[in-house]
This record gives C-alpha cells, sequence and structure tokens, in this order.
C-alpha cells in the first residue's frame, strides 16, 4: 500500500473483496494514518490539548507527581513515562515544576510518530523513545502520566439485534461508508449484566486501553511508582456510541473521511479501575478534571501568574477557565491515579 493512496480507496478494495470491516479495524488504521506523518496539534491543527492551552496543566502534573515521590522516600532512580506526550509540552512544564524540589527522573516517550518525535526532542532533548511500555526499564520506580493518550486507541462496538448480540462493522454502499451489523454470534463477549438489554443497545469496549493498563499496573505493582491517566470519559459504565471525529477543530462524520480526521471515544474508566486492582496495584480514584486541579490550587497559581503578568491576566483566567469550568474541559474530562500497593494516597483523589 502507498502512503500516497487515501485511505478510503484502500478500505473500499478490502470491503469489495472480503466483505464488511471491523469498526476496531476501521478505527485502527484510521488513527495510523493520521498520526504518521503530521502534527495534529494547536490552533492550526485538528484540536488543543490541555497543556497546549496553560503552563499551569503541566506544572501541577509535575507537582503532583513530585508530591507523592516525596511521600514515597524520594527513591532514586526514578523513571517519567509518558504516553502519547504530543508535541513535549506536558513532559517540560512538569520536568521544570519537579526539579524545584529536587525530583529529576530519567525521561521516557511513548511515542510512535516521528514527526512528534521531532518536536519532542526540541522541547525535552534528554528524552528517550519508546514504541510502548515493554522496552521502559525495569529498575526503578515509576512516574507516569497519559494525557488524551488512550482516547485515540480503536474500540470494538458490539450492537444488540433481534439476532443476538453482534459485532459492529463498516460497509460501503451508496457511495460512503456506514455502520452495520455483523453475521457472526458476539453473546460470549457481553457482560452477564447486559446480555438481555434491548434491542439496539450497544456497548463499546477498547481492547487497546485494557492491555495498556495490564502493563501498566503489573509493573506499578512490581516496580512502584505512580500514574495519573486523564482523558475524557466516564467513570461509571455507561452503554450508547462514543465515537467522533475531529478536524480542524470542528466535528465531522468519522465515516466521511478515515485517515483524515482525528478519531476518539470515550474512555471507560470503571473498567480501567478494575483491571489496575486486579493486577495488584492500587486505584486511587478517578475524579473530575475541575475538582483534581482545583484541589491543587490552579487558582492560586493562576492569581499569582496574574500577578506577576497583569497585562497577561485576562488571557491566565480565560486558560484556567476552560481547564476547570463545568462547561469546558472541568468535567467531561476526568483524572484516574493509579499506584504501586506501598505507595501513598496522592493528592486530589
Amino acid at each position: 500500500m502507498s502512503q500516497a493512496e487515501p485511505l478510503s480507496a484502500v478500505f473500499q478494495r478490502l470491503i469489495a473483496n472480503y466483505g464488511p470491516i471491523s469498526l476496531l479495524h476501521y478505527m485502527g488504521e484510521s488513527n495510523a494514518r493520521y498520526y504518521a506523518d503530521k502534527d495534529p496539534f494547536g490552533a492550526d491543527g485538528d484540536f488543543i490539548t490541555a497543556p497546549e492551552i496553560s503552563q499551569m496543566f503541566g506544572e501541577l502534573v509535575g507537582l503532583w507527581l513530585a508530591d507523592i515521590w516525596v511521600r514515597a522516600g524520594s527513591p532514586q532512580p526514578v523513571h517519567y513515562v509518558e504516553m502519547g506526550p504530543g508535541r513535549g509540552t506536558l513532559a517540560r512544564d512538569a520536568l521544570r515544576s519537579m526539579k524545584r524540589v529536587g525530583l529529576e527522573p530519567q525521561v521516557h516517550f511513548v511515542e510512535g510518530s516521528q514527526a512528534l518525535r521531532a518536536l519532542q526532542a526540541e522541547a525535552v532533548p534528554q528524552a528517550q523513545w519508546h514504541h510502548d511500555l515493554g522496552s521502559v526499564p525495569t529498575d526503578a520506580p515509576l512516574l507516569v502520566v497519559g494525557n488524551e493518550f488512550l482516547d485515540a486507541l480503536p474500540v470494538r462496538q458490539l450492537v444488540k439485534t433481534a439476532k443476538g448480540w453482534r459485532e459492529r462493522m463498516v460497509d460501503w454502499a451508496e457511495d460512503r461508508f456506514r455502520p452495520v451489523a455483523g453475521e457472526k454470534p458476539m453473546d460470549a463477549a457481553v457482560p452477564d449484566a447486559l446480555k438481555d438489554a434491548p434491542e439496539s443497545t450497544l456497548l463499546e469496549t477498547c481492547p487497546g486501553a485494557a492491555a495498556v493498563m495490564h502493563e501498566l499496573a503489573a509493573r506499578l505493582a512490581a516496580q512502584g511508582g505512580a500514574a495519573l491517566l486523564i482523558d475524557y470519559g466516564y467513570a461509571a459504565r455507561q452503554t450508547g456510541s462514543t465515537l467522533q471525529a475531529l478536524r480542524a477543530h470542528t466535528r465531522v462524520d468519522p465515516f466521511a473521511m478515515p485517515g483524515e480526521a482525528d478519531l476518539t471515544c470515550l474512555v471507560d474508566f470503571a473498567i480501567l479501575a478494575e483491571i489496575a486492582a486486579g493486577e495488584g496495584a492500587t486505584w486511587q480514584g478517578t475524579v473530575t478534571q475541575g475538582a483534581f486541579l482545583r484541589a491543587l490550587g490552579i487558582e492560586m497559581r493562576a492569581a499569582h501568574l496574574a500577578a506577576a503578568a497583569p497585562h497577561h491576566a485576562e488571557t491566565i483566567q480565560r486558560a484556567k477557565d476552560r481547564l476547570i469550568n463545568d462547561d469546558q474541559m472541568g468535567t467531561l474530562f476526568k483524572v484516574m491515579g493509579v499506584t504501586g500497593p506501598q505507595w501513598p494516597q496522592g493528592a486530589g483523589f
């Protein structure tokens, strides 16, 4: 497959030859193509993330990690690991605030995109890069951050039909991609509580997020450390499709242009908490981003920054509001804390 060939053409050929493809396949290939060779962040990109809105976000994440590290006895050496570090902005801000309290960890980035690795190297030159957590060192505690990392991992959707549960597939018909129910029974993959759900009930599962949490929690249980996972998602189990696509800061049809828009789904933090506990790690809690940042003192930090730079005061207040207000990122985004079993309770949970 040449990089120049549009992904829609590849999918159409695949469907013509072999029938509908799974939504998991469609979303996985689309995001792999989308992230492969571009910087999608910021005003000129397709979306903006919390670290790009204000330095306060990364600073407070860094202070949270530094605080829990100090209360765990300041172990040395220690590894800072960021999954999907974007442009490296969060890491740069977090490492700066960690350094103030004497925490200077070795830095590891889990990143597949060459374009983003180049930007990350400018922001954090001392970083080492990994394709997944597997090659991150096992010799010391881990301080892990994943901000808007899990939401881009492909999901499997199951839908209740008149014949029972089926996987949601993607077909090509009438000149467009459209979701359809597959032929193969999937009842065995559905939790008992939902087996008898009404027709048209839709269930999302994310095998990639589950796999990441299994590995991360097992590592924290074995090595010690703490992780913050920050993403838009839900803390109690729910049903329904959460698939959406963003292009140039605007929601678009997820089936309209595969590989050219960012496909995401809400993160199921409830199942991730169960997985973490099952691997022997401690689930610290899942709270809203607004509550978490308020508990860490973002309002005081904003006031301090505004007093130091009065000509930027309005911008600073706007950024703070965007991060914590209920009608912006404050409620939709959740923060989940996971630690090794011997580590203390983190602030804000």
